[in-house]
């Protein structure tokens, strides 16, 4: 059943968190004709308010209370990981358009009812996965044809930080799993190569401390799996963060039966049978205002988005098989991914 236009040519949004992301979304936000950030939730404050009065927007005492109100087309969820699931859902039970940053949940059994949710409620759901608008992935997909059939893949991000941040980016239980919190290091690498057959993962936290809300923070995380895809694909990821790593690292190197691509930071490389050639790699920035403007653009015109939830939730499930994995220290088979029915509404409700 088609639901009614929105009345207005101006989305309403809500957002919740105060972050380096949610600044990243409300400039956006401000930069378009096309939307309004009506009102922000945080979990301080001083912060909020602060917040609130950069963007001209209302300071709301809690995400409860924010997604209450009835002059709110759209919440976008970019606070901690942990509670990206209740949030989102609460969103649309209030019958609210929800954007959510990556992951949707802490686990793909948490997440799957929200997609049913959505469906039964008519309203979008959308998962950020910016790492396909980037200038890397959009390398990457454009010269796979150049080097026949690939067979192998190595993707590595490794991030010193020192001291080790005390912040819940560091905490298992508010971030997730490392490929859970990190999940676009696996969904750019199932957005090239398709669906996982298994997958067999290891996980080291290092200097474990009391953080936030008592709970245990690690000083270094280096998780490391390895993908056997549907295909017969083999592709190793690597992401690690913290005080004892020692040099940053951003590399993507693909080999197929007739060349190899590397993409090594913001250069690209193509070697075949013909030399080693620099090929272009776009920018990173500007990312968030794109996803942005895609969501806004798909509210008022019905304009298809570049990512869906179901792609998001599979890409979850093999994050959780990794997890699983880690912890069993057994190869773990990935289910392959359902066709799904939900279709997001090209429309607002009044």
């Amino acid at each position: 059943m088609a639901t009614p236009r929105v009345e207005s040519d101006v989305v309403r949004v809500g957002m919740v968190g105060t972050g380096f992301v949610a600044r990243l979304r409300a400039d956006a936000l401000r930069a378009s004709d096309r939307a309004s950030l009506v009102a922000v939730a945080g979990h301080n404050t001083a912060d909020t308010q602060a917040f609130a009065a950069q963007y001209n927007a209302v300071a709301v005492d809690n995400w409860q209370a924010l997604i209450d109100r009835s002059d709110l087309d759209l919440i976008v969820v970019c606070h901690i990981n942990r509670d990206h699931t209740t949030v989102a859902a609460a969103a649309l039970e209030a019958n609210h358009h929800v954007v959510v940053e990556y992951p949707l949940a802490l686990s793909a059994d948490q997440a799957q009812p929200l997609l049913a949710l959505a469906q039964t409620k008519q309203r979008l759901l959308h998962v950020e996965h910016i790492e396909l608008l980037g200038g890397t992935h959009l390398a990457a997909k454009a010269n796979l044809g150049a080097i026949g059939q690939p067979f192998y893949a190595r993707y590595c991000t490794l991030a010193p930080r020192r001291p080790a941040p005390a912040t819940w980016t560091y905490c298992p239980e508010l971030f997730g799993f490392p490929l859970v919190g990190a999940l676009s290091r696996l969904h750019r690498l199932i957005d090239c190569f398709g669906p996982v057959a298994r997958v067999y993962c290891q996980n080291h936290y290092d200097r474990l401390t009391r953080g936030p809300e008592g709970m245990t923070c690690y000083a270094t995380c280096l998780c490391t799996a390895q993908l056997t895809f549907a295909s017969g694909l083999i592709a190793e990821v690597t992401y690690g963060k913290g005080e004892t790593l020692w040099q940053a690292t951003r590399r993507l190197e693909v080999i197929g039966s007739d060349g190899s691509l590397c993409l090594d930071g913001d250069q690209g490389t193509l070697t075949d049978a013909q030399g080693t050639r620099a090929i272009a790699v776009g920018s990173r920035r500007g990312l968030f205002a794109a996803d942005t403007a895609q969501v806004i653009e798909h509210l008022l015109t019905g304009q298809a988005l570049y990512c869906t939830p179901e792609a998001s939730l599979y890409t979850l499930q093999v994050a959780s098989a990794a997890q699983r994995s880690a912890a069993t220290g057994r190869v773990v088979d990935v289910a392959a991914p359902r066709p799904a029915p939900y279709s997001p509404p090209s429309e607002l409700p009044r």
